[in-house]
This record gives C-alpha cells, structure tokens and sequence, in this order.
C-alpha cells in the first residue's frame, strides 16, 4: 500500500536534497533574527527604550544583540549550528513570553510564532545543519 509519508521520506533523505533543505531551513530560521538584531544595532537606542518599557533592562540589549545577530548568522553559516539553535530555542520563548504575553490577537500571533520557531530550532539543534555548512567542513 502506498504511504505518502514514506515517499516523501524517500525523496527528501536523498543526500543532494537532503543537504539543500537543511540549507534552506536554517536561511529560513536564520533571516529573522540577522534583521532583527541588525534593527537593534541601527536603532540601538530606541531599542534599550521599547525594551524597558516592556520592563527588561536595557542592559541586556548588547547580550540580545549577539543571540540574534550572532545566532543568526551562525545558522545562516552552519557554524556551530547545535549551540546557536539550543540559545536561539530559549530565546525564543523567553521573549514570547516577555514581549508577546498580552492578550490581543497580534501579541498572540507573534507568542505563537516565536513558540513554533523555537520547535524547529530544537529540531534543527537534533539533527544539526547538514552538509552544506561551516560545522560539516569543521568535523570531517
């Protein structure tokens, strides 16, 4: 009998396809936070005001610049990939709960996505970033 499930499994562990969409998953989870922490260095000072009116200190903005910005293009590299995907798991549900807790439909969007991105990013700190990265070439 066919298993829809097991053809796609078929296809996507191929090695050329596999290493593409482990590619395109972390491009993916990656392009949020480098644009959302290079926001924070170009507007670092709007940023430390927002932050603590949400009632986080600003002093924290330099550490949240490097999870974002740092772990960002760690993903985008493949570098470090497991480490960076764990920080920017827990970050993400550190600030859904910090920045989107209020009851309104966008703030419960915005805990529901930032949830959803923490999921894939303990998936991807599983499975780790494929062949088509910095952490690859380092551990052959």
């Amino acid at each position: 009998m066919f298993n829809p499930n097991v053809a796609v499994k078929n296809i996507v562990t191929q090695p050329f396809a596999d290493a593409l969409i482990s590619l395109l998953g972390r491009i993916l989870l990656a392009y949020i936070f480098i644009v959302s922490g290079w926001g924070k260095i170009t507007a670092y000072t709007a940023t430390v005001g927002y932050m603590e009116a949400m009632g986080v200190s600003g002093s924290l903005l330099p550490l949240t610049i490097l999870v974002e910005f740092g772990g960002g293009l760690a993903l985008l590299f493949g570098f470090q990939t497991r480490l960076a995907a764990l920080a920017l798991g827990i970050f993400s549900i550190l600030t859904a709960f910090l920045f989107h807790g209020a009851a309104d439909q966008g703030s419960v969007i915005n805990f529901m996505k930032n949830l959803s991105m923490a999921g894939g990013f303990f998936i991807l700190m599983l499975h780790g970033a494929g062949k088509i990265s910095l952490d690859h070439i380092i551990e052959k």
